[in-house]
């Protein structure tokens, strides 16, 4: 079996020679760090050693709920924000037919995602669209009280109850969250859903190989033994006693961390794989949040190519000299679709005539990437041999690890989110939230 692998030269020729060599001891240091605890956030290494740790029997447990929801239900929400949806939504997106959910006819339910915006319209809409379905709902969140997800699961709770009756709906709302406090928690106890916990020492943002992420994607009908395979491999191949020329992450945090102190403050995520979009939103969660302290960090964007070559394209060409790329490319695709013959090619494509689709878009990636290394983007590229449960579960762990070794070379705590707090203090002030008094009548002056 292969592994995802890591290409530099792109990049690294855009560096003063020995510049990543000068970190590797650093690197080295934050790897081991990470392992015996002896680092800022060390209350929160739970994912380090996640993918070993996780048993048959309680993938068998995750399994055994999903069944349970897959049969009883046509759609099936996941109400959760930030890292409590972005990792689902991410495998599942890549995964699945990108046009099933139209028909609802496949032998899957509709996965459908909630509680993490407050847009009148968007839950407007979706109770709409509810009404008459066989709905179920797995509730995402630590705390319970949460807005976006506590507000989207109010509505979700009243409608199912309504619709499927409280015993039905006992059976199909499904709780992952705290063991022991929190309103979601007590709820789960008090209607008697079943549940799944959130482990404390798992942040949001490394918790999609958790029941968090584990749950949705078994109910979408994934192999979720294979995900965590892939995430186990990785876990060893990304080890303390993985020399680093062997070590992907660790040449990965290197690599960008050298780029950063060049001068390189913005790294774009690029897929040639349109299904890879909720791939490149939970990556820019997970380095955004982690890295992004003490007025520091590498800013994640990310694009879809050959997509937004027609709308970001000329200023990744042309504009400032502050970006690196990191690609991920996908060899193997499932499908084959042949370019078909036309007698009048007005559009002067039969020189195509056979060939594969992919074949064209695999020369728009090298084309790309020729282009933009010409242009002065320092270029990485991360390549997977296909797109399935096992190679995403290799991706997920490489970026989490990457991400914990880079942030502590930085100099920052990456598993802590102060900043995250700023809106919600103000937020509560203007809807004068119980408690809130005093913020009330300051945020009042102000405005």
């Amino acid at each position: 079996m292969q592994n995802i692998r890591i290409e530099l030269q792109k990049a690294e020729q855009f560096l003063a020679p020995g510049s990543v060599e000068a970190l590797q001891p650093q690197v080295k240091a934050a790897r081991e760090a990470l392992e015996s605890g002896q680092c800022a956030g060390n209350d929160f290494l739970g994912w380090l050693h996640l993918p070993s740790s996780i048993t048959p029997e309680f993938l068998a447990q995750i399994k055994a709920c999903a069944q349970t929801l897959r049969e009883n239900c046509d759609t099936i929400v996941v109400a959760g924000i930030g890292g409590s949806y972005l990792g689902a939504r991410a495998v599942i997106d890549a995964l699945a037919n990108s046009f099933e959910w139209l028909t609802n006819q496949g032998e899957n339910p509709n996965i459908l995602f909630a509680g993490n915006n407050i847009g009148e319209d968007y839950l407007y809409e979706l109770t709409e669209y509810l009404r008459g379905r066989k709905f179920g709902v797995i509730n995402i969140s630590k705390s319970g009280t949460t807005t976006e997800t506590a507000l989207a699961f109010r509505l979700l709770k009243k409608q199912c109850e309504e619709q499927r009756g409280k015993d039905v709906a006992r059976q199909v709302i499904v709780a992952i969250t705290d063991a022991k406090k929190g309103a979601a928690r007590t709820t789960a106890d008090k209607e008697g859903y079943t549940s799944f916990i959130i482990p404390d020492n798992v942040g949001g943002r490394f918790s999609v190989l958790t029941p968090v992420g584990l749950l949705p994607i078994a109910c979408a009908g994934f192999d979720i033994d294979a995900l965590i395979r892939g995430a186990q491999d990785m876990e060893q191949l990304c080890g303390c006693e993985t020399p680093y020329e062997e070590n992907p992450a660790a040449q990965y945090a290197a690599v960008r961390n050298a780029l950063y102190q060049s001068g390189k403050k913005i790294e774009i995520l690029v897929n040639f794989q349109p299904k890879l979009h909720y791939m490149n939103e939970w990556w820019k969660q997970l380095y955004g949040e982690s890295e992004g302290k003490d007025q520091k960090g590498i800013f994640p964007a990310a694009v879809d190519f050959s997509t937004d070559l027609h709308s970001m394209g000329q200023w990744i060409q042309e504009g400032e000299r502050t970006i690196f790329e990191t690609v991920i490319s996908v060899i193997d695709q499932r499908h084959t679709l042949l370019f078909p013959h036309d007698d009048e090619n007005l559009d002067g494509l039969n020189f195509l005539e056979g060939r594969r689709v992919d074949e064209v878009n695999k020369m728009a990636e090298l084309g790309t990437q020729l282009a933009h290394v010409d242009g002065g983007v320092p270029n990485m590229r991360i390549v997977m041999p296909k797109l399935d449960e096992y190679y995403l579960g290799q991706l997920i762990y490489f970026f989490e690890v990457g991400c914990g070794v880079s942030g502590l070379v930085l100099g920052v705590n990456p598993f802590n989110q102060p900043g995250v707090e700023a809106y919600k203090k103000n937020m509560f002030a203007l809807l004068g939230k119980p408690g809130y008094e005093a913020e009330t009548e300051a945020i009042k002056s102000r405005l």
